[in-house]
């Protein structure tokens, strides 16, 4: 036999030797392909893991699991059945049975899909009497979400089932899955979810289960998910959402010494629970499509606003930094800043010059507008006086994403030299073109969870961590949110800011809002608004030394700072320090207090407009 023959040969009886070794395997050795065999008589089924709950800073359950069911079924499988009887079983259109499967069909011929979803126990009794009646169909148990607080639903979020164009994506999903579509449900949906386990079962002709498949050796166990510890303080989240009824607006609480977030408020708000169960898509659907008081958009993370007065501490923390004024640099204001025939109004009440702290408490529009003027001059030109300006801005957060854990968020603005380039022309503007960013109005845009990180950084005198919404997963912590981030400002040019804000609350424009328990520090706003009344705005941190928690809230068309947003920021932070609190005349006003006739008139207004601009 020649070499090549002898080749031929081997390999010949290599591949016999292959194949028979396999064939052993698969018939001797590994019986998971009897499982294929038999399939007409056995029924995959999933085990949905329990989906990991939620707790707030103090333990409280904020998510949590109630049992529910699935109706699924395996289009090859079924035969002709009473659809009628079935719409009846669950309360639905018999429309809608038809529908989903066809659905399925198309999906496929032989793999389960959802008929209907989360199926509640009464539901569920009546359906387990005549399941087997409708071949194809099972029944199939997992878990929906219940939150025991009606609240903080823009904090916690909800799930929803998986598309078909994103399974194909991720194929660690199957149709019927359920994943987190906001907040913290999506936010850390890979530590919620859990892994699904698999159940192989015998079924009789009649889909009636008669016991596991193969003692249940290829069965595999569902890994629930992680429990959170989040950052919020529920009952302090419950009282700003009280506080806030009526309005429009937000409540962003920090702990500035870790950046944890105590309570994230969306006014108007609702309840959780309304986005779980079969009746989900209805209320979601109500929800969304009330545009004027838009309960799903949040404003805390996706509304900007210009910061108003509030930015004046910045301007006055830039200035010393920059050497351009000291603590005891005085300005004598006449009714507003004055240069040739602009004029910006102020109503600070004084006339005779004043130094740092009181502009501060008195909100002194000519002195932030004198001060942000000689920023921008102290340069050779004001191209580079705005990017100065604006590299110390930055440093406290505003302008860029925070980088946090929430699923959500704006960058804010803050203009640079090329953006007033692009306006004005090179060489063709200078500081007095962009005074108005020296009140905290103008180009200038911040959301407000960046002001009450500009407050937690002021309370610490120059540094902040990164705001966050939990604390721990299952334990461990994220590293990432225990590091400090510096200003741009030394330590030493914080206290007279600090010692102004505090004035505020002593003497000055919150004067009405102070309590003697607590030393509390604050700046009032109120920010000029183009399409109706100004907004309310007021950032605040107490207690003055060591303080433990900073604010910012914002009530949308609440004309002045003092008039909501203080008293609100006030009452928040004597609960939190204090766990109770001693004016309870003010909070039955703040409650009472509506502005539904301010936004009635405010979308009368924009429909008006509207219609002007069609019958042009």
């Amino acid at each position: 036999m020649n070499k090549k023959a002898l080749l031929l040969f081997v390999l010949f009886l290599l591949m016999f030797v292959i194949f028979a070794v396999r064939l052993f395997y698969i018939q001797v050795i590994d019986d998971s392909y009897k499982l294929n065999a038999e399939s007409n008589a056995i029924r995959k089924e999933y085990v949905y893991a329990a989906r990991g709950s939620v707790y707030d800073r103090n333990n409280k359950l904020l998510v949590t699991n109630v049992a529910a069911y699935d109706l699924l079924v395996i289009p090859n499988q079924t035969a002709a059945f009473d659809t009628a009887k079935l719409a009846e079983l669950l309360s639905i259109d018999p429309l809608r049975i038809r529908t989903r499967l066809e659905k399925a069909r198309k999906y496929s011929s032989y793999k389960p899909s959802e008929v209907v979803t989360q199926i509640n126990q009464r539901d569920y009794a009546s359906l387990q009497e005549w399941i087997h009646y409708f071949k194809g169909f099972y029944i199939q148990k997992r878990s929906q979400r219940s939150y025991p607080y009606i609240g903080a639903p823009n904090v916690v979020g909800y799930i929803s089932e998986v598309t078909e164009g994103f399974v194909q994506n991720n194929p660690n999903y199957i149709m019927g899955d359920l994943i987190g579509v906001t907040g913290i449900e999506k936010s850390y949906e890979d530590q919620l979810k859990g892994q699904k386990g698999v159940r192989y079962v015998l079924v009789d002709v009649h889909n009636r289960v008669k016991g596991p498949f193969s003692d249940g050796q290829y069965d595999t166990l569902a890994i629930p998910g992680s429990d959170l510890i989040s950052c919020i303080d529920i009952d302090l989240q419950l009282l700003g959402e009280k506080l806030m009824q009526g309005k429009r607006g937000s409540i962003v609480a920090i702990e500035p010494s870790s950046g944890e977030i105590l309570a994230l408020i969306s006014s108007p708000t609702y309840d959780p629970n309304l986005l779980v169960g079969r009746k989900r898509s209805k209320n979601y659907t109500q929800l969304y499509i009330d545009s004027l008081n838009k309960p799903l958009y949040d404003r805390a993370l996706l509304a900007e606003y210009p910061p108003g007065s509030p930015f004046k501490l910045i301007n006055a923390l830039i200035g010393l930094q920059e050497k351009v004024i000291e603590t005891n640099t005085t300005f004598t204001c006449h009714h507003g800043f004055h240069f040739g025939s602009l004029h910006v109004a102020c109503h600070c009440g004084t006339g005779y010059p004043i130094a740092l702290e009181t502009s501060i408490s008195k909100s002194c529009n000519n002195y932030y507008c004198s001060v942000f003027k000689r920023i921008i001059e102290n340069y050779p030109n004001a191209n580079l006086g705005m990017d100065a300006w604006r590299k110390h801005v930055m440093s406290f957060g505003m302008g860029n994403f925070l980088n946090n854990d929430l699923p959500t968020g704006r960058r804010g603005f803050v203009p640079s030299s090329e953006y007033f380039n692009k306006a004005f022309g090179y060489q063709h503007w200078k500081a007095v073109s962009t005074i108005s960013l020296g009140i905290g109005q103008g180009e200038l845009l911040l959301t407000p969870i960046q002001m009450a990180n500009m407050a937690a950084a002021i309370a610490n005198r120059g540094y902040y961590y990164t705001p966050h919404i939990v604390r721990s997963v299952g334990g461990t912590v994220n590293e990432n949110y225990i590091k400090p981030h510096k200003t741009t400002i030394n330590p030493e040019h914080f206290e007279p800011v600090v010692e102004g804000m505090h004035k505020v609350f002593e003497e000055g424009t919150a004067r009405a809002s102070r309590i003697e328990s607590i030393q509390m520090c604050g700046k009032t706003g109120t920010a000029e608004n183009p399409h109706g009344q100004d907004h309310s705005i007021f950032i605040a941190f107490a207690p003055k030394e060591n303080p433990t928690i900073a604010i910012s809230i914002i009530v949308e068309n609440g004309y002045w700072g003092s008039r909501w947003a203080a008293p609100i920021a006030s009452l928040m932070m004597e609960s939190y320090i204090n766990d109770s609190i001693s004016r309870p005349e003010l909070v039955q006003r703040m409650v009472d207090g509506n502005l539904d006739d301010e936004y009635n008139k405010q979308a009368l207004e924009l429909a008006a407009r509207k219609l002007k601009l069609l019958a042009k």
